[in-house]
């Protein structure tokens, strides 16, 4: 039950929102970005503390991901759409998920993009879940992110860096990922 919100924290931190098309999200400035996410219920309810995540990227990895991002989500979601309101981003969608076990449940969520892509930004998305996802009918996640500098030496765009401290690049896991 864990495997969808871990795909879905993924898509985020990859691909920055799923609704976003590469052309339409600011690039953010090449080198260390760290991530820290927050789940939980939305409405207020205290989040668990969050998981802290670093990327390195450069431009070229930048935009792949982003990609990355929206072909998943033009495979799981019957709407995606995002505008700019002034300096902040408004993203809606509506996707299914797979819970496994041929059980889906359909996602309707809207988020709000502030900050600048080149120092910090903070993504907040409220979901509502039909059916409930693993007894919830409502969720929020949370993602701050900040330009912490250059990669680290030995670093290559695409590595990220996972709690715990084990490195995955996410540009190889997909190329070598088995095609369906």
């Amino acid at each position: 039950m864990r495997k969808p919100l871990a795909s879905a924290a993924l898509c985020l931190l990859c691909g920055h929102a799923l609704a976003a098309s590469p052309t339409d999200y600011p690039p953010r400035k090449p080198g260390l970005w760290e991530m820290t996410l927050q789940t939980g219920a939305s409405g207020g309810a205290k989040a668990p503390a969050g998981h802290v995540t670093q990327q390195c990227i450069d431009a070229a990895s930048d935009k792949a991901m982003r990609e990355m991002g929206m072909g998943i989500g033009d495979k799981m979601c019957s709407k995606q759409e995002m505008r700019a309101e002034g300096a902040t981003f408004v993203v809606d969608s509506v996707c299914r998920i797979d819970l496994g076990s041929g059980t889906t449940s359909t996602a309707t969520t809207h988020g709000v993009i502030t900050g600048d892509f080149g120092s910090a930004y903070k993504m907040v998305m409220r979901s509502t879940y039909d059916p409930p996802m693993m007894g919830r009918t409502q969720g929020e996640t949370v993602m701050e992110a900040k330009w912490i500098g250059p990669c680290k030496a030995g670093q290559k765009p695409g590595d990220m860096v996972m709690p715990g401290g084990q490195t995955m690049n996410v540009l190889e896991m997909m190329k070598n990922r088995p095609k369906k």
